[in-house]
């Protein structure tokens, strides 16, 4: 825990000092969280504020193929007993994004906590652990499994697994660790206080999760275990396959440096991110940026070129991910209204932007990488996200996905 001496250089090094103004003022338990807030705060982000907020450029996109379902099956065999064998030897890992509250859900607690189930007591964290859970039966090994959560929902989180025995997984292979924060300012780069005690902080993005990993202390834990390879993936698809050995098999196999599970696009519209080469290396282009021709754009069997949709489940090389951590993810900068506290102590909700927040995407994390290999599953088998109460990638949809994979709810 950072002391105050401590506290007021940090601050002070990024020109930030009103954070420490009413310090004194402040009883022991608020002083404690200042203090702990701002030890977990990530401020080198403000170095991203030099005027000039313009969306990061990109570059010349070009479509990217995948080894489909028909080569996965082809070499099924090979690919899982490579993958079997990789984590036999204790190589891989996987890391749960679950800092999200499920707020859109109606739910106003950890994310993973909704009960997804009708009739039984099924936990979308509960999906997730089963589906980790057939690994460590297929290969006889406990895999470690490192859960980022939230200063928000971190307590509750840790909680519930508690609560409901970890689901049967061997909690000696579970640990927990809070995303990194990022600060929030107005438009002039002052940090926004929420309090006289706190700091207006967002989660710095899903591509923190790696340096939010190494902030906690525990890429030593990975190193000490010999992991090689980290299945990351986020806690709103409740199919997924996690630590897959036909998957894991096949980036090792290819010999290229990560790995994405893609499905096949719905059609051309469908609102989901791409992956793709970027100035020739892998990138995944959001469906807001592409153009009307490369939605549309056909190859040579006549299917859609830009068709690989990515579903937020990666495949990274610990090594490469170190040194990524080393140069720094491109950091984005959204204008949002954000709560604070004036002058005068008055709370204040505004009704238009009044500043920044910032974030690191995953995506950035991928382009980092020299090489990425597109792995296709089949999509009513493996992409079941709960993102809406109702409607598209909903409660209900995932439901009915469950059932039709003979999962009882």
């Amino acid at each position: 825990m950072l002391d105050r001496e401590k506290a007021s250089g940090i601050v002070a090094e990024y020109k930030q000092e009103h954070i420490m103004k009413y310090f004194d003022e402040l009883n022991e338990e608020e002083k404690e969280e200042l203090l702990k807030q701002i030890e977990i705060t990530d401020f080198s982000v403000l170095s991203n504020l030099d005027g000039n907020k313009e969306n990061i450029a990109r570059g010349t996109f070009e479509p990217l193929g995948a080894v489909t379902i028909d080569d996965i099956s082809a070499n099924s065999s090979e690919y899982i007993a490579i993958g079997t064998e990789a984590i036999k030897a204790g190589k891989a890992a996987a890391v749960l994004l679950a800092g999200g509250q499920g707020t859109r859900l109606g739910f106003d607690k950890p994310k993973g906590m909704f009960k997804i189930g009708v009739e039984q007591e099924l936990y979308i964290f509960q999906c997730l652990i089963n589906n980790l859970m057939d690994v460590v039966k297929l290969t006889g090994t406990w895999i470690p499994l490192y859960i980022m959560t939230s200063e928000k929902n971190n307590k509750d989180t840790i909680d519930f697994f508690e609560e409901k025995n970890y689901f049967g997984y061997a909690p000696e292979y579970i640990r927990f660790f809070i995303q990194d924060m990022a600060p929030s300012v107005d438009f002039d780069g002052k940090i926004l206080m929420e309090s006289r005690s706190k700091i207006s902080v967002s989660p710095n993005g899903n591509g923190g999760w790696f340096s939010s990993l190494v902030r906690a202390g525990l890429l030593n834990d990975i190193r000490s275990k010999g992991v090689e390879w980290i299945n990351v993936f986020a806690v709103d698809n409740v199919l997924q396959r996690i630590c897959d050995p036909s998957f894991i098999g096949a980036v090792i196999k290819s010999g290229l440096q990560s790995g994405s599970k893609v499905v096949s696009k719905a059609a051309p519209e469908e609102k989901v991110g791409v992956l793709c080469l970027e100035d020739g290396k892998p990138s995944i282009v959001e469906y807001y940026e592409m153009t009307d021709e490369m939605r549309t754009l056909v190859n040579e069997k006549g299917e859609l070129a830009y068709k690989y949709g990515v579903i937020l489940n990666y495949l990274f090389n610990v090594a490469k991910l170190e040194e990524i951590c080393d140069q720094k993810l491109p950091v984005h900068i959204v204008d949002k209204k954000i709560p604070f506290m004036d002058e005068e102590g008055n709370y204040i909700i505004p009704t238009s932007p009044n500043g920044h927040k910032f974030e690191t995407l995953v995506l950035d994390m991928v382009h980092m990488q020299d090489s990425c290999l597109a792995y296709e599953v089949i999509r009513e088998k493996e992409f079941a996200p709960v993102k809406n109460a109702t409607g598209v990638d909903s409660v209900d949809s995932a439901r009915e996905l469950l059932k039709a994979n003979g999962i009882q709810i």
